[in-house]
Protein backbone atom coordinates (compact mmCIF):
# COMPACT_ATOMS: atom_id res chain seq x y z
CA UNK A 1 0.00 0.00 0.00
CA UNK A 2 0.90 3.41 -0.58
CA UNK A 3 3.45 5.42 1.48
CA UNK A 4 3.00 9.74 1.41
CA UNK A 5 5.21 11.79 2.77
CA UNK A 6 4.05 15.72 3.64
CA UNK A 7 6.18 17.82 3.51
CA UNK A 8 5.13 20.89 4.64
CA UNK A 9 5.75 23.97 7.02
CA UNK A 10 1.98 22.94 8.53
CA UNK A 11 2.33 19.06 8.70
CA UNK A 12 0.81 18.72 12.16
CA UNK A 13 -2.45 19.81 10.62
CA UNK A 14 -2.71 18.14 7.39
CA UNK A 15 -1.55 14.75 9.33
CA UNK A 16 -4.17 15.30 11.61
CA UNK A 17 -6.81 15.80 9.42
CA UNK A 18 -5.58 13.07 6.72
CA UNK A 19 -5.47 10.50 10.03
CA UNK A 20 -8.75 11.04 11.35
CA UNK A 21 -10.30 10.43 7.60
CA UNK A 22 -8.91 6.90 8.31
CA UNK A 23 -7.66 6.39 4.29
CA UNK A 24 -7.02 2.53 3.59
CA UNK A 25 -3.42 1.54 3.65
CA UNK A 26 -1.65 4.36 3.86
CA UNK A 27 1.78 5.17 5.90
CA UNK A 28 2.42 8.72 6.68
CA UNK A 29 5.71 10.63 6.69
CA UNK A 30 5.89 14.35 7.75
CA UNK A 31 8.66 16.98 8.50
CA UNK A 32 8.54 20.39 7.09
CA UNK A 33 12.21 20.39 6.24
CA UNK A 34 13.25 19.12 2.89
CA UNK A 35 16.90 17.31 3.84
CA UNK A 36 14.74 15.39 6.60
CA UNK A 37 12.09 14.63 3.75
CA UNK A 38 15.16 13.05 1.78
CA UNK A 39 15.12 9.82 4.79
CA UNK A 40 12.04 8.81 3.49
CA UNK A 41 11.92 10.08 -0.42
CA UNK A 42 12.85 6.50 -1.52
CA UNK A 43 10.03 5.23 0.24
CA UNK A 44 7.19 6.89 -0.83
CA UNK A 45 5.56 7.27 -4.04
CA UNK A 46 2.53 10.40 -3.31
CA UNK A 47 4.00 13.54 -1.75
CA UNK A 48 1.83 16.11 -0.47
CA UNK A 49 2.88 20.04 0.25
CA UNK A 50 4.00 23.68 -0.69
CA UNK A 51 5.65 23.17 -4.10
CA UNK A 52 8.50 25.50 -2.89
CA UNK A 53 9.37 22.16 -0.58
CA UNK A 54 8.23 19.62 -3.05
CA UNK A 55 10.80 20.61 -5.71
CA UNK A 56 13.95 20.29 -3.43
CA UNK A 57 13.32 16.71 -3.12
CA UNK A 58 11.16 15.03 -6.27
CA UNK A 59 14.12 14.01 -8.49
CA UNK A 60 15.30 12.07 -4.86
CA UNK A 61 11.98 9.96 -5.13
CA UNK A 62 12.53 7.16 -7.67
CA UNK A 63 8.67 5.76 -6.92
CA UNK A 64 7.28 8.95 -7.18
CA UNK A 65 3.58 8.46 -8.90
CA UNK A 66 1.85 11.26 -7.27
CA UNK A 67 2.16 14.71 -6.12
CA UNK A 68 -0.62 17.17 -4.39
CA UNK A 69 0.11 20.57 -4.25
CA UNK A 70 -1.56 22.35 -1.31
CA UNK A 71 -1.06 25.30 -3.79
CA UNK A 72 -3.05 26.30 -6.44
CA UNK A 73 -0.21 27.72 -8.31
CA UNK A 74 2.92 24.93 -9.05
CA UNK A 75 5.21 27.40 -10.34
CA UNK A 76 8.23 26.16 -7.95
CA UNK A 77 7.48 22.33 -9.78
CA UNK A 78 8.26 23.80 -13.28
CA UNK A 79 11.88 24.74 -12.95
CA UNK A 80 14.53 23.30 -15.54
CA UNK A 81 15.85 20.17 -14.38
CA UNK A 82 12.66 18.98 -12.18
CA UNK A 83 11.22 15.76 -13.41
CA UNK A 84 7.56 15.65 -14.82
CA UNK A 85 6.89 12.09 -15.08
CA UNK A 86 4.50 11.73 -12.03
CA UNK A 87 0.58 12.83 -11.84
CA UNK A 88 0.02 16.60 -10.24
CA UNK A 89 -2.48 17.82 -9.03
CA UNK A 90 -3.56 21.23 -7.50
CA UNK A 91 -5.94 23.20 -5.11
CA UNK A 92 -7.44 25.26 -7.70
CA UNK A 93 -11.02 24.37 -6.83
CA UNK A 94 -11.37 25.30 -3.68
CA UNK A 95 -10.37 28.88 -3.94
CA UNK A 96 -13.77 30.09 -5.90
CA UNK A 97 -15.79 31.21 -2.26
CA UNK A 98 -13.06 33.15 -1.43
CA UNK A 99 -11.62 35.03 -4.53
CA UNK A 100 -15.36 35.86 -4.87
CA UNK A 101 -15.82 37.68 -1.08
CA UNK A 102 -12.59 39.34 -2.14
CA UNK A 103 -13.95 40.40 -5.52
CA UNK A 104 -17.14 41.26 -4.98
CA UNK A 105 -16.08 43.15 -1.78
CA UNK A 106 -13.93 45.65 -3.67
CA UNK A 107 -16.72 46.22 -6.49
CA UNK A 108 -19.50 46.60 -4.08
CA UNK A 109 -17.12 49.32 -1.79
CA UNK A 110 -16.38 50.99 -4.55
CA UNK A 111 -19.95 51.26 -6.46
CA UNK A 112 -21.45 51.87 -3.08
CA UNK A 113 -19.22 54.86 -2.19
CA UNK A 114 -18.80 53.13 1.30
CA UNK A 115 -15.82 55.15 1.77
CA UNK A 116 -16.90 58.08 0.64
CA UNK A 117 -19.82 57.82 3.07
CA UNK A 118 -17.08 57.18 5.82
CA UNK A 119 -15.45 60.22 5.31
CA UNK A 120 -18.41 62.10 5.12
CA UNK A 121 -19.44 60.35 8.68
CA UNK A 122 -16.32 61.46 9.83
CA UNK A 123 -17.46 65.19 9.57
CA UNK A 124 -20.55 65.00 10.86
CA UNK A 125 -22.02 65.62 6.92
CA UNK A 126 -25.17 63.93 5.53
CA UNK A 127 -24.43 62.55 2.64
CA UNK A 128 -27.37 61.35 0.00
CA UNK A 129 -25.56 61.77 -3.14
CA UNK A 130 -26.39 59.01 -5.79
CA UNK A 131 -24.05 55.97 -5.77
CA UNK A 132 -23.70 53.23 -8.04
CA UNK A 133 -24.96 50.15 -8.48
CA UNK A 134 -23.65 46.60 -10.00
CA UNK A 135 -26.46 45.55 -12.07
CA UNK A 136 -25.96 45.72 -15.53
CA UNK A 137 -22.51 46.51 -15.38
CA UNK A 138 -19.81 44.93 -17.72
CA UNK A 139 -17.51 42.21 -16.17
CA UNK A 140 -14.67 40.70 -18.47
CA UNK A 141 -12.99 37.41 -16.37
CA UNK A 142 -9.39 36.93 -18.31
CA UNK A 143 -9.08 33.87 -17.24
CA UNK A 144 -12.47 31.06 -16.88
CA UNK A 145 -10.96 28.21 -15.00
CA UNK A 146 -12.50 27.14 -11.50
CA UNK A 147 -12.16 30.41 -10.21
CA UNK A 148 -13.20 32.36 -13.20
CA UNK A 149 -16.41 30.33 -13.07
CA UNK A 150 -17.70 30.67 -9.49
CA UNK A 151 -16.97 34.64 -10.18
CA UNK A 152 -19.00 34.75 -13.20
CA UNK A 153 -21.67 33.09 -10.94
CA UNK A 154 -21.18 35.43 -8.38
CA UNK A 155 -21.45 38.46 -11.13
CA UNK A 156 -24.67 37.18 -12.26
CA UNK A 157 -26.53 36.89 -8.96
CA UNK A 158 -25.51 40.71 -8.78
CA UNK A 159 -27.27 41.19 -12.33
CA UNK A 160 -23.69 41.67 -14.33
CA UNK A 161 -23.38 40.86 -17.78
CA UNK A 162 -20.09 38.85 -17.92
CA UNK A 163 -17.65 38.21 -20.72
CA UNK A 164 -14.57 35.73 -20.73
CA UNK A 165 -11.31 35.39 -22.17
CA UNK A 166 -10.41 31.94 -22.74
CA UNK A 167 -7.71 29.91 -24.69
CA UNK A 168 -10.44 27.38 -25.65
CA UNK A 169 -12.91 26.76 -22.56
CA UNK A 170 -16.89 27.76 -23.05
CA UNK A 171 -17.99 25.71 -20.65
CA UNK A 172 -19.21 27.83 -18.05
CA UNK A 173 -23.31 28.74 -18.15
CA UNK A 174 -22.72 31.91 -16.54
CA UNK A 175 -20.68 34.17 -19.08
CA UNK A 176 -22.92 35.68 -22.06
CA UNK A 177 -19.88 35.81 -24.63
CA UNK A 178 -16.40 34.12 -24.98
CA UNK A 179 -13.51 35.39 -26.77
CA UNK A 180 -9.94 34.01 -27.71
CA UNK A 181 -6.98 34.04 -29.46
CA UNK A 182 -6.43 37.98 -31.02
CA UNK A 183 -10.02 39.22 -29.70
CA UNK A 184 -8.41 40.35 -26.27
CA UNK A 185 -8.48 44.14 -27.29
CA UNK A 186 -12.14 43.73 -28.47
CA UNK A 187 -13.04 41.97 -25.15
CA UNK A 188 -11.63 44.93 -23.42
CA UNK A 189 -13.30 47.39 -24.58
CA UNK A 190 -16.74 48.42 -22.93
CA UNK A 191 -15.69 46.55 -19.36
CA UNK A 192 -16.78 48.26 -16.56
CA UNK A 193 -14.28 45.85 -14.78
CA UNK A 194 -11.56 43.59 -15.33
CA UNK A 195 -11.01 40.58 -13.19
CA UNK A 196 -7.53 38.84 -14.12
CA UNK A 197 -7.56 35.10 -12.47
CA UNK A 198 -4.68 34.03 -15.04
CA UNK A 199 -1.61 31.78 -13.60
CA UNK A 200 1.70 32.54 -14.06
CA UNK A 201 2.97 31.16 -17.56
CA UNK A 202 5.58 32.35 -20.61
CA UNK A 203 2.26 33.28 -22.56
CA UNK A 204 0.29 35.20 -19.55
CA UNK A 205 3.03 37.10 -19.06
CA UNK A 206 2.08 40.86 -19.15
CA UNK A 207 -1.27 40.26 -21.04
CA UNK A 208 -2.19 43.20 -19.29
CA UNK A 209 0.11 45.52 -20.95
CA UNK A 210 -0.23 49.16 -22.02
CA UNK A 211 -2.20 47.95 -25.63
CA UNK A 212 -5.00 46.07 -22.85
CA UNK A 213 -5.12 49.18 -20.55
CA UNK A 214 -5.35 51.65 -22.85
CA UNK A 215 -8.60 49.32 -24.42
CA UNK A 216 -9.99 49.71 -21.58
CA UNK A 217 -12.69 52.81 -20.57
CA UNK A 218 -11.30 55.43 -18.58
CA UNK A 219 -13.93 54.71 -15.52
CA UNK A 220 -12.92 50.94 -15.66
CA UNK A 221 -11.39 49.05 -12.86
CA UNK A 222 -8.39 46.41 -12.77
CA UNK A 223 -8.70 43.25 -10.50
CA UNK A 224 -5.93 41.38 -9.98
CA UNK A 225 -5.94 38.00 -7.93
CA UNK A 226 -4.05 35.50 -10.33
CA UNK A 227 -0.34 36.18 -10.90
CA UNK A 228 1.74 39.57 -10.67
CA UNK A 229 3.56 38.56 -13.87
CA UNK A 230 0.04 38.51 -16.17
CA UNK A 231 0.28 43.01 -15.39
CA UNK A 232 2.98 45.25 -16.62
CA UNK A 233 3.55 46.61 -13.32
CA UNK A 234 4.90 50.18 -15.25
CA UNK A 235 2.41 50.23 -17.64
CA UNK A 236 -0.43 50.20 -14.78
CA UNK A 237 1.05 52.53 -12.75
CA UNK A 238 1.28 55.22 -15.72
CA UNK A 239 -2.10 54.55 -16.88
CA UNK A 240 -3.59 55.47 -13.14
CA UNK A 241 -1.26 58.42 -12.75
CA UNK A 242 -2.55 59.59 -16.00
CA UNK A 243 -5.75 59.43 -15.27
CA UNK A 244 -6.39 56.49 -18.13
CA UNK A 245 -8.00 54.02 -15.88
CA UNK A 246 -10.14 54.44 -13.13
CA UNK A 247 -8.12 52.23 -10.55
CA UNK A 248 -6.96 49.11 -9.36
CA UNK A 249 -7.46 46.07 -6.52
CA UNK A 250 -3.89 44.00 -7.03
CA UNK A 251 -3.40 41.40 -4.23
CA UNK A 252 -0.46 39.70 -6.47
CA UNK A 253 3.16 41.31 -8.03
CA UNK A 254 5.81 40.55 -10.28
CA UNK A 255 7.76 40.55 -6.66
CA UNK A 256 6.62 39.67 -3.37
CA UNK A 257 6.47 41.62 -1.07
CA UNK A 258 6.05 44.85 -3.05
CA UNK A 259 9.45 46.63 -2.62
CA UNK A 260 8.84 50.07 -0.45
CA UNK A 261 10.22 51.64 -3.48
CA UNK A 262 7.73 50.51 -6.08
CA UNK A 263 5.47 52.97 -7.98
CA UNK A 264 2.58 51.11 -7.47
CA UNK A 265 2.51 51.90 -3.39
CA UNK A 266 2.04 55.46 -4.51
CA UNK A 267 -0.48 55.41 -7.83
CA UNK A 268 -3.93 57.17 -7.13
CA UNK A 269 -7.22 55.15 -7.10
CA UNK A 270 -4.98 52.00 -6.22
CA UNK A 271 -6.00 49.15 -3.15
CA UNK A 272 -3.19 46.82 -2.36
CA UNK A 273 -2.96 43.78 -0.32
CA UNK A 274 -0.19 41.41 0.10
CA UNK A 275 -1.27 38.42 -1.78
CA UNK A 276 -4.54 37.35 1.12
CA UNK A 277 -7.25 37.23 -1.28
CA UNK A 278 -7.45 33.31 -1.03
CA UNK A 279 -5.79 32.07 2.38
CA UNK A 280 -5.04 28.43 2.53
CA UNK A 281 -7.05 26.48 5.10
CA UNK A 282 -6.03 23.33 5.76
CA UNK A 283 -9.38 21.64 6.20
CA UNK A 284 -9.90 22.44 2.82
CA UNK A 285 -6.74 21.48 1.44
CA UNK A 286 -6.49 18.10 3.65
CA UNK A 287 -10.23 17.46 1.92
CA UNK A 288 -8.76 17.73 -1.56
CA UNK A 289 -5.92 15.06 -0.79
CA UNK A 290 -8.62 12.67 1.14
CA UNK A 291 -10.90 12.55 -2.09
CA UNK A 292 -7.97 12.43 -4.85
CA UNK A 293 -6.23 9.35 -2.76
CA UNK A 294 -9.73 7.69 -2.74
CA UNK A 295 -9.90 8.18 -6.17
CA UNK A 296 -6.31 7.13 -6.31
CA UNK A 297 -6.91 3.68 -4.67
CA UNK A 298 -9.71 3.16 -7.19
CA UNK A 299 -8.05 3.73 -10.64
CA UNK A 300 -9.77 6.70 -10.99
CA UNK A 301 -9.17 10.21 -12.88
CA UNK A 302 -7.57 13.04 -9.77
CA UNK A 303 -8.98 16.19 -9.43
CA UNK A 304 -6.94 19.74 -10.21
CA UNK A 305 -5.11 17.37 -12.40
CA UNK A 306 -2.29 19.98 -14.23
CA UNK A 307 -0.43 20.03 -17.27
CA UNK A 308 2.76 20.59 -17.08
CA UNK A 309 3.27 21.68 -20.71
CA UNK A 310 0.30 24.74 -19.78
CA UNK A 311 1.55 25.55 -16.43
CA UNK A 312 -1.53 24.87 -14.65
Amino acid sequence: MPNLLILSKLYPEYKSLIDAANLPGLTIFTTSDPAEALQHAADSEIIFGEPSLLCQVINQMPGLRWVQSAWAGIEPLLKPGLRRDYTLTNIRHVYGPLMSEYVFAYLLLLERRILTRWQSQLVGQWDASPHGTLQGKQLGLLGVGSIGSYLAGTARHFGMRVRGYTHHSESCPDIERYYHGEALLEFASGLDYLVCTLPGTATTRHIVDAALLAALPPHAWLVNIGRGSAVDDLALAEALHAGRLGGAVLDVFTQEPLPPEHPLWHTPNTFITAHTAAINYPPDIAAVFITNYQRYLRGEPLLGLVDFDLGY
